[in-house]
């Protein structure tokens, strides 16, 4: 078993804290690999409010005394008070995020942001974005740099918002399709640099050409090239404002070895030769 934790000021204790409007006070990970069952059971609940996301796996959690399967890509909030509990099986090989937060203003917030009362369980997709914010708030409780307490606060309303983004869209949208493109943009985010066929990248993911086009295009209202054109096109232009990089070695750097090619690109893309785009943006940057 894997476990990474942190509690702010290395306190374990379970409280309430209205002297902030949101405070969180702990956050961790774990991966079940070798513990058969990893058992939590608490039946008078916390003083303060609990989220987990299961990133993978498989968990089990008992609501309103019904046994509930929770999947991989799902969040799971728990208000003061109420019983817990919720166990996790090494076969099913799941790692789960848990975080824990008080505040004078946390039940106006999480209404606002639609996560109620009555509502315990949400599908909120298996994002890299989630496991990189809660990594993100287990390392500022363990190394409390300046100003942490209220970067941690942001980073969790930063959940909460994707949370209320995806039930939103979910409604519109179904969420496996959602997914599939999200993580798309993830891949391309990274690889953009790289020769990329969106047709071996829709055959890698077990679907037709045609289908992954038509779908990246309803949700994002562009085609995945057009995507990847614009992801390079902004790097290139990074690139020249704030770079002395010759206008080869920006193409090479973005996915182009032919330099003529890319500054046609770019003259079609901001209107301006690369050449061009420099001078002007580095004569308003001396002179606004």
């Amino acid at each position: 078993m894997y476990t990474n934790a942190a509690y702010l000021h290395d306190s374990f204790t379970d409280l309430i804290d209205l002297s902030k409007p949101l405070i969180v006070t702990c956050c961790g990970c774990y991966r079940i690999h070798t513990m058969p069952v990893f058992l939590t059971e608490r039946p008078q609940g916390r003083m303060d409010y609990q989220l987990l996301y299961i990133a993978s796996g498989k968990a089990h959690f008992f609501i309103q005394g019904r046994e509930h399967v929770i999947n991989e890509g799902s969040m799971v909030l728990y208000h003061p008070g109420e019983a817990q509990k919720y166990f996790y099986c090494a076969s099913d090989k799941t790692e789960v995020y848990w975080i824990h937060f008080t505040g004078s203003e946390v039940a106006s917030l999480l209404s606002g942001y639609g996560l109620t009362e009555a509502e315990h369980i949400f599908y909120t997709g298996t994002s890299p974005n989630y496991p990189q914010l809660f990594r993100q708030i287990i390392q500022e409780l363990q190394l409390c740099r300046p100003n942490y307490e209220d970067l941690l606060s942001l980073y969790l309303q930063h959940i909460f918002l994707l949370i209320n983004r995806s039930v939103k869209e979910e409604q519109k949208t179904g969420s496996d399709i959602r997914n599939e493109i999200e993580r798309a943009t993830h891949y391309f985010n990274e690889h953009y640099s790289a020769e990329i066929s969106i047709e071996e990248y829709a055959k890698s993911r077990h679907f037709s050409t045609c289908w992954f086009i038509r779908n990246f295009k309803q949700i994002l209202k562009v085609t995945p090239m057009q995507y990847i054109l614009s992801l390079r096109m902004m790097n290139a232009q990074n690139l020249l404002e704030n770079t002395d990089y010759t206008i080869t070695e920006i193409a090479e750097s973005i996915g182009y070895d032919n330099p003529l090619y890319f500054s046609r690109l770019f003259h079609k893309h901001t209107g301006l030769a690369p050449s061009a785009y420099r001078k002007l943006r580095r004569e308003h940057l001396f002179h606004p």
